[in-house]
């Protein structure tokens, strides 16, 4: 394997934990939003005043996904080495997917009203900002398949604690819920936590061919 590859591989399990430092950032950024019932013109008078912040946390928002994707590709092939979980695997990463579509349409509807609430009609921008608000229906989907498919996985005996498989089937009901939010917060922390203990127990190293199958090389041999 290419050096420059292999260091990089490496690491590839620490994506999550560049999802979650980067979701952090994100909620920390964020300045709230009127709610779903405010008048067009109160909406643009909050992006005028806000609009920076509220871009800033969006372009964190995306990029954060883009790693959580990272991260779901890797955890799948972590997960297919254990017998039986090949269809589970499947599901995480496509869970993923539509989690993180759902996530960046989420918030770019946010974003077009951050950009320019100073050429908008305060019908559009309280229409813009309802979307904004409640178009979630994507992340939940996406969420529970992703939660659900994780959580089977690691209780069928994959390497990692089966509380975390609980945990990740009870995260992925919660964004399916109105308290969607709430499982996205968790998912974040649980994504985190996840990518440390496989890069762990992965040994820092890479992941090598043995048989047409994936394992892992541990350094200590």
């Amino acid at each position: 394997m290419d050096p420059v590859l292999n260091r990089f591989s490496r690491f590839a399990p620490l994506t999550g934990v560049v999802f979650a430092i980067l979701g952090v950032a994100a909620f920390g950024t964020a300045q709230g939003a009127p709610s779903d019932t405010a008048s067009g013109g109160r909406v643009i008078a909050f992006y005028e005043a806000h609009g920076s912040s509220a871009k800033a946390s969006d372009y964190i928002w995306t990029i954060a996904f883009a790693f959580f994707l990272l991260f779901a590709g890797y955890l799948r092939g972590y997960l297919r080495r254990t017998p039986g979980t090949e269809a589970l695997s499947s599901l995480i990463l496509a869970g993923a997917t539509v989690l993180t579509a759902g996530a960046t349409v989420y918030f770019g509807f946010d974003f077009v009203l951050a950009t320019v609430p100073s050429h908008l009609d305060p019908a559009a921008a309280q229409a813009l900002n309802v979307l904004a608000l409640n178009l979630f229906l994507p992340v939940s989907a996406g969420g529970l398949v992703f939660g659900i498919a994780s959580g089977l996985a690691i209780l069928r005996g994959a390497q990692l604690p089966k509380g975390l498989g609980w945990l990740a089937i009870v995260i992925g009901i919660i964004t399916a819920t109105p308290a969607g939010l709430v499982g996205l917060v968790a998912l974040i922390f649980w994504t985190g936590i996840v990518s440390v203990l496989i890069w762990r127990r992965s040994g820092g190293t890479p992941a090598v061919a043995l048989n047409g199958r994936p394992t892992v090389r541990n350094r200590l041999g």
